[in-house]
């Protein structure tokens, strides 16, 4: 019976949001970049289009201001990974664009035709937004912005066709948009899945080896920087081999989900569990000094007593090993020195909880970290 992963955060849940907009800054900054270059080389087009028909070299002036401001817009956009700033450096790039729409209007007077201005717009950025609120936001700045233009010039008709056109471009770029976020939902929550399941055990759980090991090394790292103790329990379920033989391997995978759910049940914030191969389990317990580890041994070990299998009652021995501020250890010596202790506490009687008696170097004697090799089950 395998224990279920982890529950899937919904979409309302703040972490997921988060990290969703993460993942829209990585996929979608360079194309906010292309479209953006685009916008630039188009709005110039534009402008050199409009002196070959004649216009004033002074209506010309008016209208490259925002290019330059644009260019500095497309020059952030491409150094920018944070989604907040992208969107906004996004609907800077829009109200840019309007501006300079508006100034088209410079010299002409009133009932002259221009062009229908910025009709492509919505659709042609309509991939790029990140939420609802900028959407809206790109929306009406698209769809207002060039109604000073258009009041400038006082031709009604004009005005309705402007109007009657760039609703159908908003309803357009609503259906991509929609269409887009719903795509990339879909493929974040597949990837976000899939690397669940290639960092966590899929029978109990929690952490693989590999992946426990690595966020291990980060949050050594880190106790190190800030000067906190730092210790780690290695658990291993007494005579596991004994239930599988005498009530199976559905009895064996009973225990274990029993056990990383005690080991769960006693966590706090920050700690992390792995499981590092067959019955035995890792949990890393950084700002815990000695003793603090020692007591939270017990409870975990009084916690798996309290479990049942089909056989009975569970049990556990559980070497402990921590380190003070100041001396150094890897996350494989941490590992090691709890693995040896809990194999002292298996040669004592079993179900018990035994400290590691050799303690962690001073940092300045090592310049790499020692390599030291694990059992492996």
């Amino acid at each position: 019976m395998p224990f279920p992963p982890t529950p899937w955060q919904q979409p309302d849940n703040a972490a997921f949001r988060r990290d969703y907009a993460g993942y829209l800054a990585q996929r979608m900054g360079p194309m906010i970049h292309a479209l953006m270059a685009v916008a630039l080389c188009a709005y110039l087009l534009g402008v050199v289009a409009r002196g070959l028909v004649g216009a004033a070299p002074t209506q010309l002036a008016w209208q490259l201001i925002p290019a330059p401001l644009l260019l500095l817009v497309i020059i952030a956009a491409r150094q920018c990974r944070e989604p907040l700033q992208l969107r906004m450096l996004a609907l800077l790039c829009v109200v840019l664009l309007e501006i300079g729409i508006n100034l088209t209007g410079i010299g002409v007077t009133a009932g002259a035709h221009q062009p229908l201005p910025g009709l492509l717009l919505p659709v042609a950025s309509s991939v790029i937004w990140f939420g609802r609120w900028d959407f809206l936001v790109a929306m009406a700045l698209c769809a207002l912005g060039p109604l000073p233009l258009l009041l400038h010039l006082g031709d009604g008709a004009q005005t309705l066709q402007f109007a009657v056109y760039m609703a159908i471009s908003v309803t357009l770029a609503t259906v991509l948009r929609a269409f887009m976020a719903r795509t990339l939902l879909d493929q974040f929550k597949l990837e976000r899945l899939l690397r669940e399941r290639a960092e966590t055990d899929g029978l109990t759980g929690v952490l693989l080896r590999n992946h426990f090991l690595e966020l291990g090394r980060r949050t050594l790292q880190e106790a190190h920087s800030q000067q906190q103790p730092v210790a780690m329990l290695f658990l291993d379920a007494d005579h596991f081999k004994r239930i599988n033989d005498d009530y199976g391997h559905a009895a064996g995978d009973v225990a274990l989900i029993a056990l990383a759910a005690r080991l769960r049940t006693q966590a706090r914030k920050g700690d992390l569990i792995g499981r590092i191969g067959g019955e035995e389990f890792a949990m890393l317990l950084p700002g815990a000094n000695h003793a603090q580890a020692l007591a939270r041994a017990e409870q975990l070990r009084l916690a798996v007593r309290a479990s049942h299998h089909p056989g009975g009652h569970l049990s556990a021995s559980i070497g402990v090993a921590s380190c003070v501020p100041g001396y150094y250890d890897s996350i494989e010596s941490l590992l090691a020195r709890a693995d040896q202790a809990m194999r002292q506490a298996k040669r004592d009687g079993r179900d018990r909880v035994a400290a590691a008696v050799r303690t962690c170097e001073p940092i300045q004697n090592f310049r790499t970290a020692p390599s030291l090799e694990l059992r492996m089950p």
